[in-house]
């Protein structure tokens, strides 16, 4: 007569998920410490032409000035009286930042200047106006 195998001795069909979960939970903390994340405004300005702009790598803070009027940090509308409280907020996460004005090719130059005078009273020394290449 032949012995029937025990249950006990019989290998294990199951498939352990354990490394791979491992392994993917790795890839996932490597992708979201090593994206990078896009910084918008909040709203889409027509930036003037100039012939002299140049590239830059990255704005910290960015600024948009409406054709209306508006301000825009971090994709909330900002009074022009609470300006330089935002940006000394912003400045402080990031000392190191420089600050990107992308104002509207319509929009008053008086607001320009009250945004670059808000971020100079706040201590950024290094400010942008964006404009597109011709």
């Amino acid at each position: 007569m032949a012995r029937r195998r025990s249950s006990a001795n019989a290998p294990s069909a199951e498939v352990d998920l354990t490394p791979m979960l491992d392994v993917v939970f790795i890839m996932l903390i490597f992708f979201i410490v090593t994206a990078t994340f896009i910084k918008e405004a909040g709203v889409d300005v027509t930036r003037p032409p100039a012939v002299t702009s140049e590239p830059k790598d990255k704005g910290n803070i960015l600024i948009a000035i409406t054709e209306s009027g508006q301000i825009w940090i971090d994709r909330r509308a900002v009074d022009a009286n609470s300006l330089q409280a935002h940006i000394e907020r912003l400045h402080g996460e990031n000392p190191q930042g420089s600050i990107v004005v992308q104002a509207d090719k319509n929009s008053q130059n008086s607001l320009l200047v009250q945004v670059m005078d808000a971020a100079r009273d706040a201590g950024v020394t290094q400010i942008a106006i964006a404009a597109e290449s011709m």
